[in-house]
């Protein structure tokens, strides 16, 4: 169980219309020292409305691990690297959370910065 001592995980999420794209995003995430996990869902079925019509795809959720002091660095460099115009772009920090795993979370995100 997190509490005031533990660190702050943030789990960040987008979407990817090819998993290609969220494999290099994953890589990418993971060289620079802004993730220690990135897990990608494939098949996920997207309606959403853009430029006032509605739209359906199929993407790739990619969810990323880390800590929520590296939300600005983290969201920065996906929109960097994205191919959308508008990436979905969503940082969910858990109430709860196993410590360790929080504590090598952000052991592997602050050992590069």
């Amino acid at each position: 169980m997190a509490d005031i001592q533990s660190p702050q995980l943030l789990v960040v999420v987008t979407s990817f219309a090819k998993l290609e794209d969220a494999k290099v995003m994953a890589r990418k995430l993971l060289e620079a020292g802004l993730s220690a996990c990135v897990q990608m869902t494939e098949g996920i079925h997207s309606l959403y409305r853009w430029e006032g019509k509605i739209c359906e795809e199929t993407e790739t959720i990619l969810s990323a691990k880390t800590d929520v002091s590296r939300w600005e660095e983290i969201s920065a460099f996906i929109k960097s690297h994205h191919p959308y115009e508008l990436p979905e772009l969503m940082g969910i920090a858990p109430a709860e959370y196993d410590q360790a795993y929080g504590q090598w979370v952000q052991a592997e995100v602050n050992s590069k910065s």
